[in-house]
């Protein structure tokens, strides 16, 4: 997607319909007028250099300063710019306000056209190319890295070159992550007639299909795809980067809006308040604490309040940490790119990037700066640690994780694997602690536990009871139990909990014995031992064996999978099912979860069927859908 920039009349409309045959003036007003008052869009089919065919999509943007706006509505979505400029006018306010706009969203690709060649001498068009190349300097677009190529439109000279480098220019970009959720920021919203709800936009991250069920924030109302066109033609499924057009069933064109965003079920929620890195454009005035700017990113606008980490103002061309207010909820995630303006006069003033999309509550300023300041620069799965660790003994979900970065719940899951395996985090079912959170609550539910035996006669105490005096959730409470009875400080029989002493479950020697077979356990996994074979390597007489794991199974060091001898370590177990949570919502073959376990058909059957027992999986036929 290349998005036109540049001042009112220099050609950028002309200069579209010359490359595709497609006029993006499409308003009453704007053939009236003869200017562009809102967004257009075409497309170019052209050929690589390997002959492969590419698409380049054109979004058209008002250059008049009164639409600056609607300029920003279609920025958000774009891979790179394409900035217009007349030979008969050279650079004008316009010209300096969107390629401002455009480093504040973060684009970093592009090229520059010198329009109406044919309506100057060649001395005029080789001054006006040095001032463009001077304007330039110190951009992205500066003359050594993006091409520079003068055109006449209406005569057709430089076109050729102008394509060449257009296509040049897409094969450059690469292709967008698809690890991200769907988000689409939906610029128009019209009903057509036998089709009902159309709604367009730029599919900004993940993948839409056909029949699938959506979400339009803010509101978290429920919408289905009927069926999806890109540049007029129907397809089944559309990727990351693609101008999209979406018919939607189930929700009415009077409820859906310019600056909605369309994104899966259950996955992101608009928010208002967001903290953020604020970047001051050099010309602009500075930027008081508390001030009300216009705020805008992708599709949406709306006012927004300041709050400045550090109270002084923000000086032109500084940059500062802030929390930003929204009057109205906006769906962003980390990384998002925005741009603030001032009223009156209708100014860019600066614009940055989301650090946070969902702050903590009640959080001190200067423990929430410190921690933004940590965020800037780290590298994706460090943010990932910070975000567990900030949310302390409560922990985090791997759901709330996902929705946090804007990274899908199956590549979360699967990237957290060896943090979790290196003790970067602890893990448990979907939850998510901090190493030293997760100390935290154990000695929290050791100390209670000791100042509760000590305030009544009898040893033992419920769960139930330890649970409400910790005020810890139930996953982190079984979590720290499990940790104090592995190291021997508590003793859990069923609902009661009681201190350890080595006499009260078995002898010493039992305990060495015991230690031996859940090693044993532990170390083989998924692929557990039979009980005949582990008790004939250790030296063990059968029924020796099964009294020694009986004790295992009571202490729920191990569980057993079904009616026969087939056990497994509780740590591969609590692994596995972390992994399957993560799947929630799909479907799973035998030979599926075979791979996802590492195990052969002898364990998937049993771990699976262990699985339904436990309402994690419910059986459909041959294959399991995860609860």
């Amino acid at each position: 997607m290349i998005g036109t920039a540049g001042h009112i009349d220099h050609g950028k409309t002309a200069l579209i319909r010359a490359l595709t045959g497609i006029d993006t003036d499409r308003l009453p007003e704007e053939k009236r007028r003869g200017i562009t008052v809102d967004l257009g869009f075409a497309s170019l089919n052209a050929v690589a250099q390997d002959k492969s065919p590419i698409q380049i999509g054109f979004i058209d943007v008002p250059g008049h300063v009164l639409f600056v706006r609607n300029m920003l509505a279609g920025a958000g979505g774009i891979d790179a710019v394409m900035l217009v400029i007349s030979a008969e006018e050279g650079v004008k306010p316009q010209t300096e306000e969107h390629l401002a706009i455009c480093t504040l969203l973060g684009i970093e690709h592009g090229l520059t056209v010198i329009t109406k060649t044919d309506a100057v001498s060649e001395a005029w068009l080789k001054d006006v190319r040095r001032d463009v190349e001077q304007f330039l300097s110190g951009t992205f677009l500066r003359a050594d890295r993006a091409a520079i190529v003068p055109v006449s439109a209406h005569a057709g000279t430089g076109m050729e070159e102008l394509r060449h480098a257009l296509v040049a220019l897409a094969m450059s970009q690469q292709l967008r992550a698809m690890d991200a959720g769907v988000r689409l920021p939906l610029d128009r919203a019209f009903a057509m007639k036998g089709f009902g709800t159309v709604v367009t936009g730029t599919l900004i991250t993940g993948v839409l299909k056909t029949g699938q069920a959506v979400g339009i924030e803010p509101g978290a109302r429920n919408a289905r795809i009927r069926g999806i066109q890109v540049h007029g033609h129907a397809v089944d499924s559309v990727y990351a980067g693609t101008r999209v057009a979406v018919n939607l069933a189930g929700i009415d064109v009077a409820e859906v809006h310019r600056g909605d965003t369309l994104v899966e079920t259950s996955t992101f929620a608009a928010v208002d308040a967001i903290d953020v890195e604020i970047t001051m454009l050099p010309k602009a005035s500075p930027l008081k604490h508390r001030a009300r700017v216009h705020f805008h990113a992708f599709t949406a606008e709306c006012m927004a309040s300041v709050s400045l980490y550090e109270y002084e103002a923000v000086n032109p061309g500084s940059t500062r940490l802030a929390r930003l207010k929204l009057s109205k909820p906006v769906t962003l995630l980390p990384g998002d790119r925005f741009v603030l303006r001032h009223g009156s006069p209708m100014t860019t003033v600066g614009g940055g990037r989301v650090l946070d999309a969902y702050p903590m509550p009640r959080v001190k300023r200067e423990a929430c700066r410190a921690w933004l300041e940590g965020m800037k620069n780290a590298s994706r799965e460090k943010p990932w640690a910070m975000r567990v660790d900030r949310r302390g003994i409560a922990g985090l979900s791997i759901a709330s994780l996902s929705r946090e970065t804007g990274i899908r719940e199956d590549i979360v899951g699967k990237t957290l694997v060896p943090m979790i395996g290196s003790g970067e985090l602890i893990g448990s079912g979907d939850l998510l602690l901090s190493p030293e959170a997760f100390d935290t609550a154990v000695l929290q539910v050791s100390r209670e536990f000791e100042r509760i035996t000590k305030e009544r006669a009898g040893p033992a105490i419920k769960r139930s009871e330890l649970k409400s005096r910790t005020g810890l959730g139930t996953e982190v409470l079984e979590l720290s139990l499990s940790r104090l009875e592995k190291d021997e400080k508590l003793r859990i029989q069923d609902e009661l909990i009681a201190p350890f002493r080595r006499n009260d479950a078995a002898s010493n020697p039992d305990r060495i014995r015991l230690t031996e077979i859940a090693s044993a356990f532990e170390h083989a996994g998924l692929a557990a031992p039979s009980p005949e074979e582990l008790s004939a390597k250790l030296g063990l007489a059968p029924q020796e064996m099964r009294r020694l794991m009986t004790v295992l199974l009571r202490e729920k060091m191990l569980i057993r999978l079904g009616d026969d001898s087939l056990c497994v370590h509780q740590g591969a177990l609590v692994e596995l099912t972390r992994r399957v949570r993560v799947l929630k919502g799909q479907e799973l073959d035998v030979a599926a979860f075979k791979q996802l376990a590492g195990v052969s058909r002898k364990y998937a059957i049993p771990l699976l069927e262990y699985f339904d027992r436990e309402r994690i999986t419910r059986k459909q036929g041959d294959r399991r859908i995860v609860l």
